[in-house]
């Protein structure tokens, strides 16, 4: 009776603190800082305007048809717009929910197929990780491309389970069949065709390259090509279709221009080619994937010596483990010979991964208890080393203003005492082999990071990040006087792209327009690289620097009495 009872209370405790976790994880600080970079603020401000005119089918800046991306990221920000006040919540809710959703549809799998040790595991190791932490923070539609690959991998993993094609998980495991009374394989078909459906809404025809080419790897090396047929089952082709196909056809039929600049040139162009100057060398995902993965990067020497054991013993053919692991081999091979990269592309890779991650760590915890000793102290030894890093990293920092000048030093010191403590901490626990305390304790840890970081740390950089502050006090200047209040800010030149952006959605479009010497009326001017020597050579006088944002654009004030005629 009290080993249930201790049991019980360690499965209320495990779920008590998972739910924190993913909460605070994934949900708290989403507006700590303004939205970064040309992206951010460019789909928020499409998003917005498809909430408030009404238009869901053609994405539109500044009134132009924009098909960089598909629709289901401005559908589900478009949602947010209207339900929620601030736009920054709105922009990145949809990144939030859909890690959440990725976060339970991984633990799920593991869960069902390994044992609920590693569900728990996964819950805890998912939310923590700093890729995950990152990306659900962004008004972007990559996390909600992987949330649906996640979703695909879990229904055709359950769909070839019906046919036994992969071998008993072992004695900790629930070894009958994946979804056995819930669902059906036609059913796991079904919601296979659904969740590549939305994949394919959320970021194109990579959807369809990624999941196939991950089961086409695994069918060739395997030889189970005949198996993997069966899920090109009608019905997964028609419920795909009908997600998919209706916003492609209506949109190609509004905008003849679509199927050339969406398919082609976005798409096509992009992979072939360097053509928007994203060029990395081959092996740029590798490092990425390792820093992606902090602070559980050393669980991949787990997962590596998994894997050699399944090829050394030959089971790997029929290793439920390898398939999981095809879904983040084939993606980050595939990317690695793109002429195009971004850390983001890589993203689809994690859900697998992190399951394979958990399950190898819990594996070793109940069969190799010393192999998760060492586990536990590199981990440990991560942690010091990132907190090292950390103090580095303020230091580096410009110390633009005070308070926060005066405190680069104390932020230094606070990393490194994280690091250290937390690194010692988890080594102690591991060699006492309470692996568990120990993965409790790093992810409650990282949480705790997670809410210093919306609640001060973030809040301090925004001058640095985004044009938020910067647009405040644009907006305060040009209303402080009842001269000016009606005036537009004037820009120079080529502003810089992430400047230009954050300030035409915080400020309005219009807000901004082209300075000229014909220009009239007292104002400000907006400028970017060599903008103050081109106001120089036009002979226009300009004043001090009355807001800036570090280091790209600042504003300076314009007399209009200063602005010479044109001659």
């Amino acid at each position: 009776m009290e080993t249930k009872r201790a049991w019980s209370l360690q499965k209320i405790a495990a779920a008590v603190i998972a739910l924190i976790v993913l909460l605070v994880c994934l949900f708290s600080g989403l507006a700590a800082v303004g939205l970064l970079g040309p992206d951010e603020p460019r789909y928020a401000w499409i998003a917005q305007g498809m909430a408030h005119n009404g238009n869901w089918i053609t994405p539109l800046l500044y009134g132009a048809p924009w098909f960089e991306k598909p629709i289901l990221y401005y559908w589900t920000a478009a949602l947010g717009f209207k339900l929620v006040p601030s736009p920054e919540w709105a922009a990145r809710l949809p990144s939030a929910f859909a890690a959440l959703v990725a976060a339970l549809a991984t633990a799920w799998l593991g869960w069902k197929r390994y044992g609920e040790r590693t569900g728990w595991a996964i819950l805890l190791i998912f939310p923590t990780c700093v890729a995950v932490i990152a990306f659900a923070r962004a008004a972007a539609p990559d996390m909600l491309f992987t949330a649906s690959l996640a979703l695909a991998l879990v229904c055709a993993a359950s769909a070839l389970e019906k046919h036994g094609l992969f071998l008993a998980a072992g004695k900790n495991a629930r070894n009958t069949p994946l979804g056995s009374g819930a669902p059906s394989d036609k059913s796991a078909l079904i919601f296979l065709g659904v969740s590549l459906g939305f994949a394919t809404l959320a970021k194109g025809p990579a959807a369809l390259i990624l999941s196939g080419g991950s089961i086409l790897l695994w069918a060739i090396a395997t030889r189970h090509v005949k198996e993997a047929m069966r899920l090109l089952h009608p019905l997964a082709i028609l419920s795909f279709c009908i997600i998919a196909l209706p916003w492609y056809i209506l949109c190609a039929y509004f905008n003849p221009s679509f199927f050339r600049t969406f398919i082609l040139l976005h798409n096509f162009q992009r992979y072939l080619t360097p053509v928007f100057q994203h060029r990395q060398p081959f092996w740029f995902f590798g490092p990425i994937v390792l820093l992606g993965l902090l602070p559980w990067t050393a669980l991949l020497i787990g997962a590596a010596l998994d894997g050699r054991r399944i090829f050394r013993d030959g089971s790997w053919r029929n290793s439920f483990g390898f398939f999981i692991a095809c879904w983040a081999i084939f993606p980050l091979i595939f990317f690695s010979f793109s002429q195009s990269k971004l850390p983001e592309y890589i993203l689809p890779i994690f859900p697998p991964l992190i399951l394979l991650l958990a399950h190898s760590y819990v594996r070793v915890i109940e069969q190799a208890p010393r192999t998760a000793q060492w586990l536990g102290v590199a981990t440990g030894t991560m942690w010091a080393i990132l907190g090292i890093a950390g103090a580095f990293g303020f230091q580096k920092l410009p110390p633009y203003e005070a308070p926060y000048a005066n405190g680069l030093h104390k932020l230094a010191v606070v990393a490194i005492l994280i690091g250290v403590f937390t690194g010692v901490a988890v080594e102690c626990l591991s060699l006492a082999r309470r692996a568990w305390h120990a993965l409790a304790l790093t992810s409650l840890v990282c949480a705790g990071l997670v809410i210093a970081a919306g609640a001060r740390i973030l809040p301090e950089l925004d001058p640095l990040l985004s044009t938020r502050p910067l647009a405040h006090e644009i907006q305060h200047l040009l209303s402080a006087d009842p001269q000016t209040s009606g005036s537009h800010l004037f820009s120079v030149g080529e502003v810089n792209r992430n400047c230009d952006y954050g300030l035409r959605f915080y400020l309005g479009p219009d807000r901004i327009t082209q300075l000229t010497p014909q220009a009239a009326g007292e104002g400000f001017v907006l400028l970017s690289g060599d903008g103050d020597m081109t106001l120089n050579n036009l002979g226009i006088i300009h004043r001090k620097i009355v807001a800036k944002f570090l280091p790209y654009c600042w504003v300076e004030s314009l007399p209009a009495q200063e602005v010479p005629e044109d001659k």
